[in-house]
């Protein structure tokens, strides 16, 4: 049999299929609720029904979200969304740029601090980001970056850095240095050997390290709502948590809303899927 040919499903692996189709099914039914909130009309679909699917199908919901508009007048859900896409990207672009340089002198190089620097990322995952709000909030004041999506950016790129670098240097650390020995033989730089030897070897934990800056650029709430006081420079987490009020909620926006902020989300998980779990689990052989 070739390695592109399907695995037949024999008698014994039966039973353990049949489980894994149950889970999977009860992983996706709070889903499938959510989508026939989404595609009732109104709030219809917010019922006590245990059916997953809508009675009425309706693109209503999406419609109402799709077209806010702010105060003005101007499509906000549109500015919200190009705010969310800008700052998501320069923070992965940020994150994979200062991650892979650190990670990669933290595995190759000894240097004095090392084993300090190495500790000091890793305690500042211990601590909720929430904790941090305070002091970030007055040195954003402080620089007038309030309400400026540079600000946001410098925040979500410092916050993910040590776990991606932590991330990486576990994945350098599988790297064999003869590679490099070898290239060094051939006269090649330093920058030279990182740049066309070790940053492709690494793609797979470079593509778990983009996945997670962006996630973390895209779904972050409670710093995009503090930081951003025009509602023309949030994002759309943001607008999401707009249509819950003190006395009514609209699920029905609500539901559209929450599928329209995932789907960028699924769809750079289908696209990095492939390097996906070979980053995660080579990432975490060595510490």
């Amino acid at each position: 049999m070739s390695a592109n040919e399907p695995r037949t499903v024999t008698g014994k692996q039966w039973p353990h299929q049949l489980l894994l189709i149950v889970v999977t099914l009860v992983t996706m039914y709070p889903l499938l609720i959510v989508m026939r909130i989404a595609f009732s009309p109104g709030n219809t679909g917010f019922t006590s029904s245990l059916n997953p699917f809508p009675k009425e199908f309706s693109f209503d919901n999406f419609a109402t979200v799709v077209e806010t508009t702010a105060a003005d007048g101007s499509w906000l859900f549109g500015q919200q969304a190009w705010n969310s896409i800008i700052i998501a990207v320069a923070t992965t672009f940020v994150g994979i740029f200062l991650a892979t340089t650190a990670a990669y002198a933290f595995s190759r190089f000894r240097f004095p601090g090392r084993r300090v620097a190495l500790l000091a990322f890793l305690v500042s995952q211990m601590f909720p980001g929430v904790l941090m709000l305070i002091p970030l909030y007055q040195l954003l004041k402080e620089f007038g970056l309030l309400s400026n999506s540079l600000g946001l950016i410098l925040v979500y790129s410092t916050t993910a850095i040590p776990f991606c670098v932590w991330m990486l240097k576990g994945y350098f650390d599988t790297i064999p240095k003869e590679l490099e020995e070898a290239a060094i033989m051939d006269g090649a730089s330093q920058f030279t050997i990182f740049w066309r030897i070790m940053l492709p070897l690494a793609m797979p934990a470079v593509a778990v390290t983009a996945l997670f800056s962006f996630m973390t650029a895209w779904n972050e709430f409670i710093l995009a709502f503090t930081f951003m006081q025009d509602e023309k420079s949030m994002t759309l987490p943001v607008l999401v948590q707009s249509y819950v009020g003190e006395a009514r909620v609209d699920w029905g926006p609500f539901a559209a809303a929450s599928i329209l902020v995932s789907l960028p989300v699924v769809a750079l998980f289908y696209a990095l899927q492939k390097n996906l779990v070979g980053g995660l689990t080579s990432g975490a052989v060595k510490g």
